[in-house]
């Protein structure tokens, strides 16, 4: 039987058991992020085209573990990805280590899949970088769809810090989750 919270109940058992040690108080009734469930904090998400409430949130995920590194504060949905990540901090955090991100990354520097220009093929090193990138993006794009299944993050009507709360606490489960 799964949980609220996509853990197994021995795996959400053993996650209250740690948070009482820690010094937790266990569970609590009702959402300790939601401060009026109709609003919506303009400064973290934007209205989209679906009508729908949207917020871009950087993180990094380690390709080989799939554990969640990093998560970095909210910003609107209609941030641009490298918009967002430059605004993110995360870029300092990871001097020194090769990060990969899509094609809306360039100028950033990132690891972005070479592209193609008009009537010109890749050449064989590029096809053979963007091979190797194409085998490790899904598993971290697969990371960020099982965050998402979280309803928290899919309903989300937090106020100020609260996303990024949730998108940490969320980050955490998951991390716990793997472990387990």
């Amino acid at each position: 039987m799964e949980t609220f919270i996509g853990l197994r109940v021995t795996q959400f058992q053993r996650l209250l058991m740690i948070v009482q040690e820690r010094g937790g108080n266990g569970t609590l009734r009702g959402l300790p992020f939601l401060d009026d469930p109709g609003a919506r904090d303009r400064s973290v998400g934007a209205s989209s085209r679906n009508y729908r409430f949207s917020a871009s949130v950087q993180v990094i995920v380690e390709a080989d573990s799939r554990l969640v590194v990093a998560a970095a504060r909210p910003l609107p949905g209609t941030a641009a990805d490298a918009h967002a990540w430059r605004r993110s901090g995360l870029a300092e955090r990871c001097d020194g280590v090769t990060v990969l991100g899509d094609g809306a990354y360039l100028k950033t520097g990132l690891i972005v899949p070479h592209r193609k220009r008009p009537g010109r093929p890749l050449l064989k090193g590029a096809e053979e970088d963007n091979a190797e990138h194409r085998k490790v993006r899904p598993r971290v794009e697969h990371v960020i769809g099982w965050m998402k299944n979280y309803k928290i993050l899919r309903e989300c009507r937090q106020r100020g810090d609260g996303l990024h709360h949730a998108v940490q606490a969320v980050a955490r489960m998951h991390n716990l989750a793997l472990a387990a």
